[in-house]
């Protein structure tokens, strides 16, 4: 019992987010112009921004704590999966998962809580009556700064690629032990290479004219999302085996590995 309410929550939890994530991200791209805005002049994002008003500012406080869910869902991954559902079988590869997941959901959650606390400042600043013209340099001088390392290094480049290690060993433990259909194994991965290519983009922003592929960050993350919801839906099933107990060497080294 304990394992089985451990194993619905952890779906409802990951379905919540995935689902939750988008309602912010629609009004981002209703009311901000989210993510285009960022291509254009840094004037012109700070004054866009002050024109939002306070709705602007709460829904990007909203979007960044929408991914609450999923860290919680991805915690309690390792013990929804044990075989005896109290994680007295859930080996090393489990919690470095984990603690990858877990590592890139809060990088994430901490990269977007730039935009409710840092850029309103800067926005009133460079949008001052009063701003000289030393003054919107400095505004805008410190918002490419935080923006590239609270955005760029922190919310994509680590959150990301933590997210991705995530996914990787995720879908190589459904796929060793068979406690998950392989079909959510395999789509996991090609959905973690798609994300991975995005990965491009923030390098071309230390190293022009880097190639990159400017759909993959849009489509790796819808992909991620839409894995998450069925790795929900699954979660959410009675458990079963959906593959043929291994036996030996990759007996031992499958038992346990995080689905």
């Amino acid at each position: 019992m304990y394992h089985q309410q451990t194993r619905r929550t952890a779906g409802v939890m990951l379905i919540l987010g995935a689902v939750l994530v988008n309602i912010p991200y629609t009004l981002l791209i209703m009311n901000f112009d989210y993510p285009d805005i960022l291509r254009e002049p840094t004037g012109v994002v700070l004054t866009r921004f002050v024109a939002g008003g306070p709705g602007l500012v709460w829904t990007w406080l909203a979007f960044a704590w929408v991914g609450l869910p999923i860290l919680i869902g991805i915690l309690l991954l390792p013990r929804a999966v044990s075989e005896d559902g109290k994680g007295g079988q859930v080996l090393s590869l489990d919690w470095l998962a984990m603690c990858f997941g877990a590592g890139g959901a809060v990088a994430q959650i901490v990269g977007l809580l730039r935009w409710p606390f840092v850029v309103p400042q800067l926005a009133r600043l460079y949008t001052s009556p009063g701003a000289t013209a030393g003054t919107r340099e400095a505004a805008t001088a410190v918002f490419q700064a935080v923006h590239q390392y609270g955005g760029v290094v922190l919310g994509e480049h680590i959150g990301q690629s933590f997210t991705i290690l995530w996914m990787l060993l995720l879908c190589y433990g459904m796929l060793r032990h068979g406690q998950f259909p392989n079909w959510l194994g395999w789509s996991g991965i090609v959905a973690a290479a798609v994300y991975a290519l995005a990965q491009g983009e923030l390098l071309a922003t230390a190293l022009p004219g880097f190639p990159y592929w400017d759909g993959a960050g849009l489509i790796g993350s819808l992909m991620w999302l839409g894995w998450l919801i069925a790795l929900g839906i699954v979660l959410l099933l009675p458990s079963r085996r959906f593959a043929h107990e291994h036996t030996g060497q990759d007996s031992r080294l499958g038992a346990g590995a995080l689905q």
